[in-house]
């Protein structure tokens, strides 16, 4: 079983691009960020054509996430983490195949002390506390997404640059280490501890060539449970999803499971 998080930065706009990697790739599960549509308009098709069952939900021109499986989609949750006063289409949660998926589209934060940025934490603290009132550490748990944060410099492409700018404050990843202490652990770095660089960056910006110049970060992650950390065969990222035209800015990032 393999589990996908992608940012795919608007469906509707990539949808050949999508439609060809998803006949490609075949992912047992998908998880979606970034759809940026509304439920209404949501190109369900794509995945009644390709075989698949889905879920969305969504919102017109930002954000939007989605979980689209070829196993039935069971106990499905729209909304999360459901901070108060909090509208935006960012979270959704799942079970497929004994596992329940949450998967999780982070506010980006704008600038260290931004308003936004302290709606960033505080959406991470929501995130953090839904879990624990509502999963299990001892289940088969994956909290996976684009979680706009590097865990560390390191997983920056220039560590001094990054060194507390945004997406890399002692503030973000206290939330962030707020979740691996409550039982989960990150999988790509457990399992690819010595990958660092370009080949770990899952998202580039599209100006300045940052691609091919290895200018990225590590910002899309699978925090899993200790049982699905036990099954963890391999982490990859698809570097070839984010070349060509018109491109996500993200790769996907893939889960692979016994």
């Amino acid at each position: 079983m393999d589990i996908t998080t992608w940012n795919i930065n608007s469906i509707r706009a990539r949808r050949e691009r999508f439609e060809a990697w998803l006949a490609d790739r075949q992912p047992d599960v998908l998880c979606l960020q970034e759809t940026k549509v509304v439920d209404k308009s949501f190109p369900a098709d794509i995945f009644d054509n390709a075989g698949y069952h889905v879920a969305f939900h969504g919102q017109k021109t930002y954000n939007g996430v989605a979980i689209a499986a070829r196993l039935p989609i069971e106990d499905v949750v729209r909304g999360v983490p459901f901070l108060e006063g909090d509208t935006d289409a960012r979270g959704i949660a799942a079970t497929v195949g004994g596992v329940r998926v949450v998967n999780v589209y982070v506010v980006n934060g704008k600038d260290v002390g931004d308003p936004k940025w302290h709606h960033k934490l505080a959406w991470m603290d929501a995130l953090a506390d839904w879990i624990a009132a509502h999963q299990d550490a001892a289940d088969d748990l994956v909290v996976c997404g684009d979680y706009n944060l590097c865990p560390t410099d390191d997983d920056t492409w220039d560590p001094d640059r990054w060194h507390q700018n945004i997406f890399c404050t002692p503030e973000e990843r206290a939330r962030f280490q707020r979740l691996l202490d409550w039982g989960l652990t990150d999988a790509y770095r457990h399992t690819n501890p010595h990958d660092w660089g370009r080949y770990a960056h899952t998202w580039w910006d599209y100006r300045g060539r940052s691609f091919g110049r290895g200018m990225g970060l590590r910002i899309d992650h699978h925090l899993v449970s200790a049982s699905v950390l036990a099954r963890v065969k391999e982490v990859t990222i698809d570097r070839e999803a984010r070349k060509g035209t018109k491109p996500s800015d993200h790769a996907p990032v893939v889960l692979t499971l016994d």
